[in-house]
């Protein structure tokens, strides 16, 4: 990576660390969730996360609390939340406000007593990358025993290689980057469902980051139902590998795929979307493919392992449509909102793109 990507300064907004902290401690098994700062402080995840049945909780930060501090409302809320909810695991997460008028986290958890384990994740939201925030809260956890250290090394070496691709393939690649809807999705399933009807040989590749799965997956689904052995099926739904709830959705997904009579080869698990390309590669190289379907991180994929085929790339970033197009994807289209969709699931989530895919084919079939 060149230092001007390194250094490259983003002005479209970006994810923040607390919320990938807070992501993270869900992934482990946090039951009850403390922001210590302002009440609106990451409001959105906040109210997404307990659709997971994470508890997340505020110390409600105010102006008082700004130059008085906020320490002993940090303690008092501990008690108060073990007594009303009765976690197995807590976590109390930092924030910009916290962190500049130098609440001890540490001390605050010392003071309340409590008789289960409370991680303490010390983030704030001006890091460059967001990964930033996993990595915090991943030593954290190291640190109480929750993971071990050979998870904590796996787990760094694939955030450096997400935010490599990111930096060099997705949102975070160039300056500013607008918002594109993309293709029509009836305009690309039309596109695709001609491919398969002409009989042409394809990849049918899911490579999806966590909970998003849950839809993206449904697309997997609905091509390898129309395409049958036209399409060989690659899953990045190893449930062997990952933090708990990661491991559960991958399991979740294969179960649900694997009802629904599609097979499908194992690529890694879902936190290994950013190294699936040397696998894909491999497989790619086996046989001769006319097409890729994407859905879910298409651009953590190497064009190498994409090479002559008619590409089709199902992301949720609505800021990814055009480094895809950079990278040569014919077909890009936006599954919007997907994100909301799929917090608290344990079953598929119908996609737009798969929907439409299945209602094409059926006219198509009503008509011949």
């Amino acid at each position: 990576m060149t230092s001007e990507v390194q250094n490259l300064t983003i002005l479209h907004p970006r994810p923040s660390s607390i919320v990938a902290a807070l992501y993270t401690l869900r992934d482990l098994g946090a039951d009850v969730v403390i922001l210590h700062g302002p009440s609106g402080c990451c409001f959105k995840h906040a109210r997404l996360l307990e659709e997971d049945g994470v508890r997340v909780l505020t110390t409600a930060l105010d102006e008082a609390g700004f130059v008085f501090g906020g320490q002993q409302s940090l303690t008092a809320l501990l008690k108060k939340a073990r007594e009303l909810f009765h976690p197995k695991l807590m976590a109390v997460s930092g924030t910009c406000s916290s962190m500049i008028i130098g609440d001890d986290l540490h001390q605050a958890v010392l003071n309340a007593d409590l008789d289960i384990p409370v991680l303490e994740v010390e983030v704030h939201a001006g890091y460059r990358d967001n990964t930033k925030g996993v990595i915090i809260t991943l030593e954290a956890a190291r640190d109480k025993g929750i993971i071990d250290e050979a998870e904590l090394t796996r787990q760094k070496g694939l955030l450096e290689k997400a935010t490599l691709v990111e930096k060099l393939y997705g949102a975070a690649s160039s300056e500013y980057l607008a918002p594109e809807r993309g293709d029509l999705k009836y305009e690309a399933a039309a596109r695709l469902l001609q491919l398969i009807r002409q009989g042409k040989k394809g990849l049918n590749i899911l490579n999806a980051k966590k909970e998003t799965a849950y839809m993206f997956a449904d697309i997997t689904a609905a091509v390898a139902q129309i395409a049958g052995d036209q399409v060989d099926t690659l899953v990045n739904l190893d449930d062997q590998v990952g933090l708990p709830k990661v491991r559960r959705d991958a399991a979740n997904i294969a179960r649900d795929l694997m009802e629904r009579n599609v097979n499908f080869q194992l690529i890694g698990g879902l936190d290994e979307y950013p190294v699936t390309g040397d696998a894909v590669k491999k497989l790619a190289a086996k046989k001769h493919y006319d097409f890729a379907v994407i859905s879910g991180v298409p651009h953590a994929l190497p064009a190498s392992a994409l090479e002559g085929m008619e590409i089709f790339s199902i992301t949720n970033g609505p800021r990814q449509v055009k480094p895809l197009r950079n990278l040569g994807h014919q077909h890009v289209t936006v599954e919007l909102d997907l994100h909301p969709k799929t917090m608290g699931v344990k079953t598929l989530v119908e996609s737009e793109f798969g929907a439409t895919l299945r209602a094409l084919n059926k006219a198509k079939a009503k008509e011949s």
